[in-house]
């Protein structure tokens, strides 16, 4: 039988050991002389005032297992409402804005919610288009009343505290339905239990060692609600989390000057942008322990200057590894990679993420398309070898909400577990490391066999004015014509044709001097290459095959 489990408890845990810390601190404007202001709740406040909302919410008829969107910026309110919902035994429906309106409302035509805690604006849109949500009458305003609205998050927020109980729910009940990104498919919900929440902050918590007290500054809002559960105070940054590579990185070291902060987690294109401001400028961070940075491979350049920038003793950018469905399975630091992995990554090894995390198991298996009915099935790869990366881990889901067919493709029975398909190609090396050579469906099929993504690129990007490069495939497999799109460093795209085809005779001899790229024939420059909307790092590679295609044309 399940055991009772609800995420929402590790909050108030906190709250009874550290009543006084702060849990979390928001920028509120500036005073006269121009010095950022913040508001800021304790741990005790946090605790009450989440509990004062899910009361509220079940006085209105809110029942365990009713699934609620929450459509709020990045801000107090974010956490709040959402360990709030956690209490109250609600399925927290979490819907990246970035992904596109198109994608927006299938995603949620696709949950059938049953109602929305949003800012006013989301509500009008969700008045406006009512026949798609039939469901949604459980409606939450975090702002001004609104027809067809229970309550506003100010009225929830006065609800008297007595007799309050928290919702029991189990290990195996529902937390959250979080919709992938769509960088690489059609987003897709993913299903998470409490009991997969509370393992992933375990994990996490005990292979970087972080301890309560400390101070973290995420500049992604996920990785915001881990704090409150490890008695971690949150300092929400001021900026557009959508928006990571448009980054004003004063606000951001201003922040960590003000609050003292320890932790910090951004993209690989925010610590780009923050890392070079602080390089330009001379300024190091000595208060903070760690950084992190996910969503994509971190380039070389940015782990140099964040090397130099984090002065304080054993302080290191670790980069986990991971995806929405299964987050955490490896990590490694800057320092390691500059130290030891580095060069081979710049040979066509692919990027090394690093050491397994304690209690996930990996493994490499011969890649292929299709659904695999039972891990019996499939064959292991050798070390070294590369292959698809699977991963069985406690904090692992277990399936795509009401998506069966793409449960059955992502998942491996075993027994009484099971293995997810990351989506990813790598190989474990002989020290049983994890190495990431690209997404699976990146890989160009060629006469001359495969190719992948990652290994290729790098050795691309050793050119002093490429910034970053996109290896794809124009054809059909497995006769797929390999190209590269290079996008130069800012600055060194020539608006003369002579200088546009010298960059690119440079980058096909380079090409040539490696058996994994000396294939290769096509070089294409892009000005800024399409990114993902939620850490703007990774490549969409199948929008620039069809550019690819349309320029080479019958070339």
């Amino acid at each position: 039988m399940s055991a009772s489990t609800n995420i929402a408890s590790r909050l108030s845990l906190q709250a009874a050991q550290r009543p006084w810390q702060r849990a979390i601190v928001a920028p509120s404007g500036r005073d006269r002389s121009g010095r950022c202001c913040y508001a800021q709740l304790t741990f005790a406040q946090l605790d009450e005032e989440t509990s004062r909302i899910a009361k509220g919410l079940q006085e209105r008829g809110l029942k365990p297992g009713m699934k609620l969107v929450l459509f709020v910026p990045f801000s107090i309110e974010f956490i709040t409402l959402t360990f709030a919902l956690f209490k109250a035994g609600a399925t927290i429906v979490l819907i990246d804005p970035g992904m596109g309106r198109t994608n927006i409302f299938k995603c949620l035509e696709e949950v059938r919610p049953d109602g929305f805690v949003a800012i006013p604006k989301v509500h009008l849109v969700r008045w406006w288009f009512g026949r798609r949500f039939p469901q949604a009458k459980f409606n939450v305003s975090v702002g001004r009343r609104l027809p067809g609205v229970l309550a506003t998050l100010d009225e929830l927020r006065q609800t008297p505290l007595q007799d309050f109980e928290p919702a029991v729910t189990q290990t195996n009940d529902s937390a959250a339905i979080i919709f992938t990104s769509g960088s690489t498919g059609p987003p897709k919900g993913v299903h998470y239990e409490h009991g997969m929440f509370d393992a992933q902050v375990d994990l996490i918590q005990q292979h970087y060692g972080i301890e309560p007290g400390e101070v973290d500054l995420p500049a992604f809002p996920l990785f915001g609600l881990f704090n409150a559960a490890m008695g971690v105070t949150t300092v929400i940054p001021d900026m557009d989390t959508t928006r990571p590579a448009q980054v004003n990185p004063e606000r951001i070291i201003e922040a960590i000057r003000d609050q003292g902060v320890t932790q910090a987690f951004g993209s690989p294109a925010f610590w780009n942008r923050v890392g070079r401001y602080c390089e330009q400028h001379g300024i190091t961070f000595p208060s903070v322990r760690r950084t992190l940075s996910a969503g994509g491979p971190v380039p070389i350049h940015v782990l140099r200057r964040m090397s130099a920038i984090l002065t304080g003793p054993g302080a290191d950018l670790y980069t986990p590894y991971g995806a929405t469905e299964s987050l955490p399975v490896a990590s490694i630091g800057g320092r390691e990679i500059l130290e030891t992995t580095a060069e081979r990554t710049r040979q066509g090894a692919g990027t090394c993420v690093g050491n397994i995390f304690a209690g996930v198991d990996v493994r490499i298996i011969e890649i292929t398309s299709e659904p695999i009915v039972s891990l019996a099935d499939v064959q292991s790869q050798p070390v070294g070898e590369i292959g698809e990366i699977i991963v069985r881990s406690p904090s692992v889901t277990r399936e795509y909400y009401l998506r069966e067919e793409a449960t059955r493709a992502a998942k491996i029975p075993d027994g009484e577990t099971f293995w997810h398909r990351i989506g990813d190609v790598g190989y474990l090396d002989d020290e049983g490391r994890l190495w990431f050579c690209g997404r699976k469906a990146h890989i160009v099929e060629t006469p001359a066999g495969r190719m992948f993504s990652v290994c290729c690129e790098a050795i691309l990007e050793e050119h002093p004015r490429i910034y970053r490069t996109a290896l794809v495939g124009v054809g059909t497999a497995p006769n797929q014509r390999p190209v590269i799109v290079a996008e130069p460093e800012e600055g060194e795209f020539s608006e003369s044709s002579s200088g546009q085809q010298q960059l690119i005779r440079e980058l096909l001899e380079l090409a040539a001097t490696h058996p994994l790229t000396q294939s290769i024939r096509d070089v294409l420059l892009h000005r800024s290459l399409p990114v993902d909307t939620r850490h703007n790092v990774k490549i969409n590679r199948e929008a620039l095959a069809v550019w690819a295609a349309e320029q080479l044309g019958g070339r």
